[in-house]
């Protein structure tokens, strides 16, 4: 599986798989017109996970700046427990320096602690709470921070 893993720029082509990731990650997901507009947003950057030809993660920053602002980190389920938001995080990171942002922010349920670790391992901290802010179910999101330079 490793060796068939590609991690590259999304292109307008990833556009119907990674609708399929989104649909199958989240309960209120982006729609197909969504996710090509920010493909034409100058500040967005989205990185894929490709295996086989078919598209199984995805995720998303918009440099406001001189912070990373992650907008969205989804592997499908089919796919998880393979290290691929791993690499997509790792990959995404290293963008981020290469672009010279000081730092990183998202926000992140405070449910999901398997993606908390995965932030946590690249040097992403909490920087407080956002109280109900996922539609769906009100749920609160943490803020993580990871900084990049020395402010």
């Amino acid at each position: 599986m490793e060796n068939n893993l590609i991690i590259r720029t999304m292109t307008k082509d990833d556009i119907d798989d990674v609708y399929k990731v989104e649909e199958d990650c989240f309960a209120d997901p982006w729609s197909k017109e969504a996710i090509k507009q920010e493909l034409k947003n100058n500040l967005a950057r989205y990185i894929v996970a490709e295996i086989d030809g078919k598209v199984v993660g995805y995720v998303g920053v918009w440099f406001v700046l001189d912070e990373g602002h992650i907008t969205n980190v989804a592997v499908h389920s089919d796919y998880r427990g393979k290290k691929i938001g791993d690499k997509l995080i790792k990959e995404l990171v290293e963008l981020c320096k290469e672009n010279n942002m000081s730092a990183i922010t998202l926000e992140v349920r405070v449910s999901n602690i398997v993606a908390q670790n995965l932030y946590k391992k690249y040097g992403f901290k909490i920087g407080g709470i956002r109280k109900e802010y996922y539609s769906d179910n009100k749920e609160d999101a943490m803020i993580m921070w990871s900084q990049l330079k020395e402010v």
